[in-house]
């Protein structure tokens, strides 16, 4: 069995631009549910935003940085790592914020900020930890990642279509309310599809090098939970925002993460087992978190702002 640095999953041009137009749309599918008031809002609730930007920009990659250093994993599953860190969080957050008994407006406000935000700065994140990095650093010169290209490349797939969806939903706000749920369900449902389709194509190497991974994804999940949460409590946030802010910050969109892998890095081994491992382990620990919060009351009770 070949090193998990040295393989390159297998994921079509054609297929690939697929992936890409199904990200876009997701994107698309997020803004619908977008309004100009989520940004204004979180001018009303300054702490709360400014502790979750840092947390999901700041202190997620780095503390993801030192546990690739911890654990000791190979080059390409610590970029894997570091580039699901970086990845901005999905919509998938506000509904498990909804289920937990959270702040749902943070949640939203913080969704639709984090992806406008992620556009400039996943790239440089990625590129900055990577680079320090002593063993994968190595890796990604042999790689020549272009940060501004990637950039480009966000801004085709994120940038753009959540700039359409906020105006087709200030423009046209009937047919988006019609149409903006459906719309939703069915672009996460294709992106979790072709992730799917991305695993069987590869399935072999999955079974090879899953068991490489598993214990490091479901730590740095665990640990990207915890951060959201620590943070919060440590700015003296009440628990109706540290939930929202713990799986805002725990929820990462490793859709994005695959799509950046097979663009950029030819498939690499390690990042794309880490990557698609995370999409379905995340989503699942997210569920569970937030299912074990809902049967738990608020400490504290609702916040007599959110009521207003």
């Amino acid at each position: 069995m070949l090193p998990v640095d040295e393989i390159r999953l297998n994921f079509n041009p054609a297929s690939l631009a697929v992936l890409n137009a199904v990200l876009a749309f997701l994107m698309f599918g997020i803004s619908l549910d977008t309004r100009i008031d989520d940004f204004r809002r979180v001018l009303r609730m300054p702490l709360a935003f400014a502790v979750g930007i840092a947390a999901q920009f700041l202190a997620l990659p780095a503390i993801t940085f030192g546990l690739t250093l911890l654990l000791g994993v190979g080059p390409s599953i610590a970029l894997g790592m570091i580039l699901v860190a970086c990845c901005p969080p999905g919509n998938v957050s506000n509904i498990l914020t909804h289920r937990a008994n959270g702040n749902v407006a943070l949640s939203v406000s913080m969704t639709a900020v984090s992806n406008a935000i992620a556009i400039v700065a996943m790239p440089l994140n990625f590129a900055f930890w990577g680079g320090i990095h002593p063993s994968a650093s190595a890796l990604l010169k042999t790689i020549a990642l272009d940060p501004l290209q990637m950039v480009g490349h966000i801004l085709l797939i994120i940038g753009l279509p959540f700039a359409l969806g906020l105006w087709v939903a200030h423009r046209f706000p009937v047919l988006t309310a019609r149409f903006k749920k459906p719309v939703r369900i069915l672009s996460f449902l294709a992106l979790i599809g072709f992730i799917v389709g991305a695993i069987a194509g590869n399935w072999r190497y999955f079974l090879d090098y899953v068991g490489l991974v598993i214990l490091a994804v479901a730590l740095h999940d665990a640990l990207a939970f915890a951060i959201g949460w620590l943070c919060a409590r440590a700015a003296g946030l009440p628990d109706y925002d540290r939930r929202a802010l713990s799986i805002e910050v725990g929820i990462r969109n490793a859709g994005l993460g695959l799509v950046l892998i097979f663009s950029f890095f030819g498939g690499l081994g390690g990042m794309a087992v880490v990557a698609g491992v995370w999409g379905f382990w995340d989503i699942i620990a997210g569920m569970l978190l937030a299912g074990w919060w809902g049967r738990r009351p608020l400490q504290g009770g609702v916040p007599a702002v959110a009521k207003a």
